[in-house]
């Protein structure tokens, strides 16, 4: 049975990407992380696009080895062919964008984890499993992983699955060219030469730009290349020409490159080459696998590569599957893509980390509360600190090997506790506002982006603005103004953003007042990944602010509900009114929980292992009451549908 549409084979690499625009590499100061390498890279394209991806590489036993296949599992792509090499370092690649024609590039892999793909690494019984299975040039430089390549084609052809090359040729990797030579597309050579057209015959799909079915053809006439290439293989040949587009020929190579078949191409300002082909790659198989025309199929993949070159980075350019529709309707507003804040909202939303369609949080980032604590009952506040410890283990406890849950947590107070938390699986939120202001104010600044540059990517920033409709427009103008800053800042940083709004500490709330509140904020073109909202015991309440958050942002993470330190069983009752809305996710509630243990521990009254103990009892106890009340909203709305 194919239960995977495509397997990508070869390289793969961490991409050190210098976040300075316009200078040498040597002068780059920092560097975002990526996942590279051209299969790895279509690998994680084509989950984007929906398909059911794998990949057979190989990666280092070490940090980076471990962030390429955790970052492949967030795309989405079937990491079961990718081998740990308890031996030899993962890849590195480190890359800069000088200007629109030079794009400089250094590959570290001298004996690198992924060429030591060998033939034992591939499983005829996985092969067997997908639609199709995708080469690259590299893996054909070298014998050991050219038998490994070539043992998979053979395979896949046994299997019927299609075949594809992307000839992705990189002369410095077949040896061809020195270590600062990277940027290098083209040197002739009959070796190269011969060893692709040994192969070629064995592809059903054979992908390039004019100069790698050069180098395949053995001709730099590109028809004449095309040709050659013709005369070993029925393939399908797609020939990449820049801004011009690309042609594919399914027989006789034309007289003239345009006679072929062609899609659309899109006009736009091109920011970065690198990764642009794997992009194009990537929609193209989206066209192929789902047998769409070959007009189609260019389209899409002319529209990915479009939208790869107009952002920052490889892998995380490309388009969901989403964006890219919306891309082709709508089309791009300015020619700098990037620029255009509706698709990048669109890109940005559809292609974030992880899933969270359940959410039960402790929160524990109160920090005045329990400095006030502290000082009341006459204890130390430096063991605050360690109390948050006591928190954090307690929503260990509670959320065991299971999803779902998370912490809320600040880096004044509980810099230990976020440290501790780091890998465990839960959901971190961190705030930035000083606690209680009004006007809003931020513990970091007055530049935020800089500060939340120090953020670990798995942190939400979560911000609290005592909001309400009939502010004054100081007042108005005030907050909203940090707001939209903080909004750009974690945008920038590549940081989530929750917004939590309490209306009701500040006048009279109705049904709508949540609402207005919300449409506001995106009005001033804040999209929160998540919103953290007072409980309403209105179901017309919730339906309107539900209503308002759907129309304009139809990807949002969705809502929690904050506690207010109300007892738990008024919080039960609120839950059983918010969880009959499948946008509220969850709860996120502090003192409920930690209050009553908070005290006893601060005064010395009980030890570390009852204040778990009893804070693990009355957050299991919230988990269970949204559960339940999950499940009962779900059953009624079973029952009505039946009815």
């Amino acid at each position: 049975m194919k239960t995977l549409d495509v397997i990508t084979i070869g390289r793969a690499s961490v991409d050190l990407y210098g976040a300075q625009v316009g200078g040498r590499l040597e002068d780059m100061r920092s560097f975002g992380k990526y996942i590279g390498g051209s299969p790895t890279n279509m690998a994680a394209g084509t989950a984007r696009l929906g398909l059911k991806s794998a990949l057979i590489t190989r990666v280092g036993d070490e940090h980076m080895g471990r962030f390429i296949r955790e970052q492949l599992q967030r795309e989405g792509v079937d990491v079961t062919g990718v081998v740990t090499d308890p031996e030899r370092l993962t890849a590195l690649v480190l890359l800069g964008i000088r200007d629109q024609e030079q794009f400089p590039l250094i590959f570290y892999r001298d004996n690198c984890a992924d060429m030591a793909l060998c033939e034992d690494d591939i499983d005829a019984a996985f092969i067997a499993s997908a639609r199709a299975v995708v080469a690259t040039g590299t893996h054909l430089s070298h014998p050991r992983t050219e038998a490994a390549v070539l043992k998979a084609l053979r395979l896949a052809r046994d299997s019927g699955a299609r075949t594809a090359l992307d000839i992705d040729y990189r002369p410095n990797l077949w040896g061809l060219a020195g270590h600062d030579a990277g940027e290098s597309r083209f040197i002739a050579s009959p070796e190269v030469t011969a060893k692709l057209q040994s192969t070629l015959p064995l592809f059903d799909l054979i992908v390039g730009t004019e100069e790698e079915f050069h180098i395949a053809g053995g001709s730099t006439d590109t028809l004449a290349a095309l040709r050659a290439v013709r005369a070993v293989t029925a393939a399908t040949l797609v020939c990449k020409r820049g801004p011009m587009g690309a042609v594919a020929f399914t027989g006789a190579i034309p007289d003239d490159l345009d006679a072929g078949t062609t899609g659309p191409g899109f006009p736009i300002e091109v920011f970065n080459v690198l990764g642009a082909g794997d992009g194009f790659m990537s929609g193209l198989l989206k066209g192929w696998l789902g047998d769409e025309d070959w007009e189609t199929a260019l389209t899409y993949a002319n529209a990915c590569g479009a939208l790869a070159v107009s952002r920052h980075g490889c892998a995380p350019s490309y388009p969901s599957w989403e964006e890219l529709r919306f891309f082709l309707e709508r089309g791009g507003r300015v020619p700098a893509l990037r620029h255009d804040a509706a698709l990048e909202q669109v890109h940005w939303s559809t292609n974030r980390r992880g899933d969270w369609p359940e959410m039960r949080v402790f929160a524990f980032d109160h920090r005045k509360q329990l400095e006030d604590l502290a000082e009341e009952v006459g204890a130390d506040p430096k063991r605050i600190a360690a109390f948050k410890r006591l928190c954090l283990a307690a929503a260990l406890a509670v959320k065991g090997d299971r999803d779902g849950y998370g912490i809320l947590c600040d880096g004044r107070l509980g810099p230990q506790a976020l440290y501790d938390a780091a890998g465990t699986g839960l959901w971190i939120g961190r705030p930035v506002e000083r606690p209680g202001s009004r006007p809003l104010e931020l513990e970091i600044g007055p530049d935020y982006g800089s500060d939340l540059a120090e953020w670990p990517a798995e942190h939400v920033v979560k911000v609290l603005c005592f909001y309400h409709p009939d502010d004054t427009l100081e007042m108005k103008h005030q907050q909203e103004e940090r707001v939209v800053r903080l909004a750009r800042a974690a945008r920038a940083n590549g940081l989530e953003l929750l917004l939590e709004v309490i209306p009701s500490k500040v006048g009279p709330v109705g049904d709508d007042t949540t609402a207005t509140v919300i449409q506001r904020f995106y009005d001033l073109g804040v999209y929160p990944d998540w919103w953290k909202l007072e409980p309403m015991t209105s179901a017309a309440g919730w339906e309107k602010t539900c209503a308002a958050i759907s129309r304009n942002d139809p990807h949002v993470r969705g809502i929690v509900v904050l506690g207010l330190d109300a007892p738990a069983d008024r919080l039960r009752a609120g839950f059983e009114v918010a969880a009959g809305f499948d946008l509220v996710k969850g709860f996120a509630v502090g003192r409920t929980i930690f209050g009553p243990s908070a005290r006893k521990w601060l005064a010395g009254e009980i030890d570390d292992a009852a204040a778990v103990r009893d804070m693990s009892e009355a957050f299991a106890g919230l988990c269970a009451a949204w559960d339940g009340a999950r499940a009962a909203a779900t059953e009624t709305e079973t029952m009505g549908a039946k009815a």
